[in-house]
């Protein structure tokens, strides 16, 4: 049986007012979720208070109550333990609940704008086939052994992860490899955690909407660097201006990998083309079947990490030469007889956006049109949709400007601050047309044998939400039937 004076071991309480011998039957951030037995923790979230919930979660069969702001009546028969911050407490609590999993099983985390999913399903393939039993946390995809959950966050809330890595330690999963998004330290939903290690890929600009300025996004992201323990390694991308910056203030072992500078684990690309990449990695040559120099730098990265972790380097780069990448990341399809090669990519910033243009740019071939569709989401960063659409334009031959996912935005509204950011050589190769599909479509019809189509935007997605509403769609699907329909 667990009690609430169990889980309330790790914290400092401000005030505590009733029964703290309670038994807790589970935890729970959102009331909707309250049952006989459970605890609700009232988180003051970016768009809604827990605090406003509190009677409702009591009236469902809540025993206990965390809050920061003590109600001004407290209920018989209900304990209510104020503390300094609920989202931190949220974790805490969530970690002594479900038996502290983190410290039964290895969890490296990934952070960085570009490349956080590719890195942590590539660990956790590279450890599968390496024969270890693995856990993975990710935008795409939650894997338990070989058990697979769709996700619904790239780092799930506190509790939810909690159960998570508790599930992967019943299952005997050594090693959890998690994305940690710059919401999630934020929020702080991996409150709570020990890491085993920590990967930064690269910063660049996204998530303004949220943390306003760049200087508070690369703040966050340090803290989850900050916070590491003296027995894990931090591992850094030392061609990132703000690579550097990460490790500055952290207790763990400081490494860096680069294609460039002086770094713990170097790299150098000899060969990159259309059928993948030959590298020398610690001045061993390897094949790779994964395309680009931004692969480059995710495969650098994962090796180095499962070095730091006591791989063998020659079993580690064995096994990553015949890995895939993620769904959804320079995910490539070819024509039945045009030879029309189609790549999905989930670039959805400038940065990301112009990585795999360049990449492509720097394998096509004399003669070969590039041409990209790609959109910008609504209800995110709108400083971006002007620089979306001049990336698009200044590095394809022609371009489609469409709608991704507009949620509560009018997509015409978004389409025009995206055209905004044009000039008039770039309208010039600009088609606007705001049916996603109608818009593939259209790209594939405009394709010569040879040409390279760019699909960008919401790679591994299977949905487009318009107006709230949530409805199928998935640009691999869209572009495999163009195809089809182009060869009748």
């Amino acid at each position: 049986m667990v009690t609430l004076k169990d889980i309330l071991l790790p914290l400092q309480p401000v005030k505590t007012v009733g029964d703290t011998s309670v038994e807790v039957k589970s935890i729970a951030i959102d009331s909707r979720k309250v049952q006989q037995g459970t605890v609700f923790v009232a988180v003051k979230g970016t768009a809604v208070d827990g605090h406003q919930f509190i009677e409702k979660a009591i009236e469902l069969g809540a025993v206990a109550v965390v809050c920061e702001t003590m109600p001004s009546s407290q209920k018989e028969g209900v304990a209510y333990v104020q503390v300094k911050d609920t989202a931190e407490t949220a974790g805490l609590m969530a970690d002594a609940f479900y038996g502290n999993p983190s410290m039964q099983v290895k969890v490296v985390g990934v952070t960085g704008t570009n490349g956080k999913t590719t890195v942590a399903t590539l660990l956790y393939r590279l450890f599968s086939g390496l024969g270890y039993k693995c856990g993975l946390i990710s935008t795409v995809q939650n894997h338990i052994g070989d058990e697979v959950e769709v996700s619904t966050h790239t780092t799930p809330d506190a509790i939810s992860v909690q159960s998570l890595l508790a599930r992967m330690a019943e299952a005997k999963c050594q090693y959890v490899f998690m994305e940690v998004s710059s919401h999630a330290v934020h929020q702080r939903r991996i409150a709570g955690l020990k890491f085993a290690g920590a990967l930064f890929t690269n910063i660049t600009h996204d998530h303004l909407d949220y943390h306003k300025t760049f200087d508070e996004y690369i703040r966050v992201k340090k803290r989850f660097f900050d916070d590491l323990g003296e027995d894990a390694f931090a591992l850094t991308n030392a061609d990132d201006k703000r690579g550097s910056v990460m490790l500055q203030n952290t207790k763990a072992e400081k490494n860096a990998y680069s294609l460039k500078a002086p770094a713990t684990f170097k790299g150098k690309i000899l060969e990159n083309n259309l059928t993948g990449l030959v590298m020398t990695v610690d001045n061993h040559e390897a094949h790779f079947r994964m395309i680009g120099t931004f692969n480059a730098y995710n495969l650098l990265a994962v090796y180095g990490a499962a070095v730091l972790l006591g791989e063998d380097k020659m079993k580690v780069l064995s096994v990553l030469s015949d890995l895939h990448g993620a769904p959804g990341r320079f995910e490539t399809y070819m024509s039945p007889n045009d030879k029309v090669l189609g790549i999905v990519d989930y670039a959805h910033t400038p940065d990301a956006l112009i990585n795999v243009l360049a990449t492509i740019n720097q394998l096509r071939t004399k003669g070969q049109q590039v041409i990209t569709v790609v959109g910008c989401g609504g209800d995110r960063d709108k400083a971006k949709r002007p620089i979306m659409a001049e990336v698009a334009c200044e590095h394809s031959d022609r371009v489609i400007l469409t709608a991704d996912n507009p949620r509560s935005e009018d997509p015409e509204a978004i389409l025009n601050e995206m055209e905004a950011g044009l000039t008039a050589a770039h309208r010039r190769k600009m088609l606007r047309i705001t049916d996603r599909r109608e818009a593939i479509k259209t790209a594939c019809a405009l394709a010569q044998p040879d040409d390279i189509l760019l699909i960008a935007g919401k790679g591994h997605e299977t949905y487009q939400e318009i107006k709230g509403v949530k409805t199928h769609f998935d640009d691999r699907e869209v572009l495999t039937e163009a195809f089809k329909t182009l060869n009748k």
